[in-house]
């Protein structure tokens, strides 16, 4: 993993860590804020039926203290702990009141009882009419029904939900910079890890050419002495596959280095992988296959050019290193409709049915020891190539179909 990618990990990381502080705070605000509602409907409809039990007499009953016992909302304001208006109605029959009394201004009185002929003669139980809360029963004598004014309740919730929504965007915001700041210090020694990695790569390579120039030299020097043996053709084989194993090391590590310095620009893609492909023309020659390009002209995308020529590379490689003797190699282009391109690179390949093609993106895999050793193959450019379709938020994937295998890259 390069430092680009624990650059990423790092902001995956902190937009999950707000996603999840987000959600928790949303549904700890919003618990608090449904407590607090049904304990407010709670005390007016009890409230209500105390007003109803005692037939609207409240002399020398402590309704205040009824009233405004203390609830959750009222921890936020007591300056309208006294503004609640109320009364009880006794109608007849025929919705006529008979009596009316309670707390209200007198100048509201003929409101009040045109409210309440209304409500009690449309509605009965407990209801609510923005903000008047009631109750309505039958009695023998006709209908009793109680209001309250809920002003002071839907005040409380509403001060309480904007509470909660300026308290927890603040906390949002402060959440975000620490853990802006304590991720940075959390992949610090990824980061540096990444870096000795990369550095150890490139050292160890230095490091293991020397030995193996010896080991060549020395083992040319006892053919040239004692002749030429199965022995020492094993011997340069191997030392070969070592050199192509170092090779392919420091690919890597290049490859990691390009792009962490990789600038993206609009680019002509169709350009680039044209100059990719007749790079390959005479060695297609000479292995006597069939090089076919289908690239339509101005295909563009911002990206990097030096990384579309080297997936084109890659493939086109791969493709030519294990195509069927006397094959076709064809390069396919064309433009996506979400602001991408698609590379296909196909090549005649008759024995890869019954394969697992995933694997063919796993590093150092080899599906045929001998066969992928006699050609060069150390499993790493399609790895490579697979990394490069990531960077580009894209995919690649093989697929074989009557004889012929295609890597099929979609970049965005």
């Amino acid at each position: 993993m390069n430092q680009r990618d624990i650059e990423r990990l790092r902001r995956k990381f902190i937009w999950v860590a707000m996603l999840a502080i987000f959600l928790a705070m949303f549904f700890i605000g919003g618990a608090i804020w449904l407590a607090s509602y049904f304990t407010a409907n709670s005390t007016i409809k009890a409230t209500l039926n105390y007003i109803i039990t005692t037939g609207g007499d409240i002399e020398g009953h402590n309704f205040e203290d009824y009233l405004r016992t203390p609830t959750i909302t009222e921890l936020f304001s007591d300056s309208m702990k006294n503004t609640s208006s109320f009364w009880y109605a006794r109608l007849d029959g025929d919705f006529q009141i008979e009596n009316i009394s309670g707390k209200y201004d007198e100048g509201d009185e003929t409101q009040i009882c045109d409210m309440t002929e209304n409500v009690v003669s449309e509605n009965s139980g407990f209801g609510q009419i923005g903000s008047i809360y009631y109750k309505v029963v039958e009695t023998d004598e006709g209908f009793a029904a109680a209001f309250i004014d809920g002003t002071y309740e839907t005040s409380a919730l509403s001060r309480l939900f904007y509470i909660s929504l300026i308290v927890g965007a603040a906390g949002l915001i402060i959440t975000f910079i620490l853990v802006m700041h304590f991720s940075r210090v959390a992949i610090a020694p990824e980061i540096e890890n990444s870096n000795r990695q990369k550095n150890f790569i490139t050292n160890a390579s230095h490091e293991l050419k020397t030995p193996l120039a010896v080991i060549r030299a020395n083992t040319e020097m006892q053919q040239m002495i004692n002749g030429e043996d199965e022995w020492s053709e094993s011997t340069l084989r191997q030392v070969d596959h070592l050199d192509g194993l170092i090779a392919n090391l420091v690919m890597i590590s290049k490859a990691q280095e390009m792009e962490d310095k990789s600038e993206m620009s609009e680019i002509d893609v169709s350009d680039a992988v044209r100059t990719s492909v007749q790079a390959f023309e005479s060695l297609a020659a000479q292995s006597k296959l069939t090089l076919i390009t289908q690239v339509p002209d101005n295909i563009r995308m911002v990206a990097d050019a030096s990384k579309i020529m080297q997936l084109t590379t890659l493939l086109v490689d791969n493709a030519i290193k294990y195509c069927d003797e006397g094959g076709m190699v064809k390069v396919e282009l064309s433009s996506l409709k979400k602001l991408g391109v698609k590379l296909v690179v196909t090549n005649t390949y008759k024995s890869g049915a019954n394969i697992d093609y995933n694997k063919f993106f796993d590093r150092f895999y080899r599906e045929d020891q001998s066969h992928n050793i006699d050609r060069g193959g150390y499993g790493i450019g399609l790895s490579i190539a697979e990394n490069i379709c990531n960077q580009y938020k894209g995919s690649i994937r093989a697929n074989w179909k009557n004889g012929e295998i295609s890597f099929i890259c979609q970049l965005f």
